[in-house]
């Protein structure tokens, strides 16, 4: 049987370093249920790479993992790190040069839907609906002027910074008079800063993969807040969550076929890779926007992701199996 040594990078130093953690342990027990597959578990913390254990590595041009009193030859990486430097493309660019297979986006599609402003230009010019928006790239007299008169365009606006993952520097504004003090917390967290139109949606989200030669979009499953109120990162991970999640949404079946008709074409578009989840809003009775991609999504025992893929009919494990081993063959 051949063996494969798979380096499971995760942590970051983001604000999403512990569920990256999370995510990292439920990938890894899928991973150990097959004999062939040898996981080494490394964290990124404080600019350094380290296991469990404290024991500082290093990686090389050649594959090789090296710790002090032993090395690794590296068939595939798997990094999963939620945001920074996970899902911004800068650890997926590291490994395209080192030509070393690796799980999820390539690094200019991770860099490009890590940023909400860019994703929105992108959905725009591909003709995929998604919320009216507005952004700026300092809290300036003139840009502050423009998001003044963004918001009474619209009457309450989502604050959101620009380049973070689950909803880190989200806020939703609906007395003009605090605009500028949450487009300032915003600019803590990224350089620039988008503005959208606050609407009263109903939350869906599909998983949309690559298994043995064929893309999938499932059918979307569903995001429920107390009062349909904005989902935070609390709401998410929270233990005193209120959210629930569902599956399968209960909307027509035209719907559904539109979400993955919007969901299908902005992977191929956007030119993702393997895996991601994609979120929409539903407006109204029929009104589908696309909300953003998350290039790899959260893998926590209670994620949306593998729900809606095992919901589809496969498994987690084969799908991880199969995109080590398809990867490495074919490399």
């Amino acid at each position: 049987m051949e063996q494969y040594n798979i380096l499971l990078l995760c942590g970051g130093d983001g604000s999403e370093h512990e569920i990256s953690l999370v995510s990292a342990s439920y990938i890894e027990q899928q991973l150990n249920t097959f004999p062939e597959f040898n996981v080494i578990k490394v964290v990124i913390h404080k600019n350094e790479w380290v296991d469990e254990s404290g024991n500082q590595c290093s990686i090389n041009y050649k594959h090789e993992l090296s710790f002090k009193d032993s090395s690794y030859h590296i068939d595939y990486v798997i990094p999963c790190i939620h945001g920074v430097p996970g899902e911004t493309g800068d650890i997926q660019s590291l490994f395209e040069i080192m030509n070393l297979p690796y799980l999820g986006c390539g690094s200019e599609a991770s860099k490009l839907c890590f940023n909400k402003v860019s994703t929105k230009l992108w959905l725009s010019a591909i003709g995929i609906p998604n919320t009216p928006f507005s952004f700026i790239d300092s809290d300036n007299e003139e840009n502050l002027r423009k998001a003044h008169d963004f918001f009474r365009q619209y009457g309450a606006v989502f604050v959101k910074a620009a380049s973070q993952g689950s909803s880190v520097g989200c806020y939703k504004v609906s007395d003009e008079a605090s605009l500028d003090e949450y487009i300032r917390k915003a600019f803590g967290y990224s350089e620039d800063v988008l503005l959208e139109q606050a609407v009263k949606p109903r939350e869906l989200e599909v998983a949309t993969y690559e298994y043995e030669g064929r893309l999938v979009v499932t059918n979307p499953g569903e995001i429920v807040t107390p009062d349909n109120d904005f989902y935070t990162f609390e709401e998410k991970y929270n233990s005193t969550s209120k959210s629930t999640t569902m599956v399968e949404a209960n909307i027509p079946d035209n719907l559904k076929a539109k979400i993955r008709e919007y969901a299908a074409r902005a992977f191929k578009v956007l030119k993702l890779k393997d895996l991601s989840r994609i979120d929409f809003f539903l407006v109204g009775e029929d009104q589908i926007l696309l909300n953003e991609i998350n290039t790899f999504p959260g893998m926590t025992p209670i994620s949306m992701f593998p729900k809606m893929l095992e919901n589809h009919g496969e498994k987690m494990t084969q799908f991880l199996h199969s995109a080590v081993v398809n990867a490495v063959k074919g490399k």
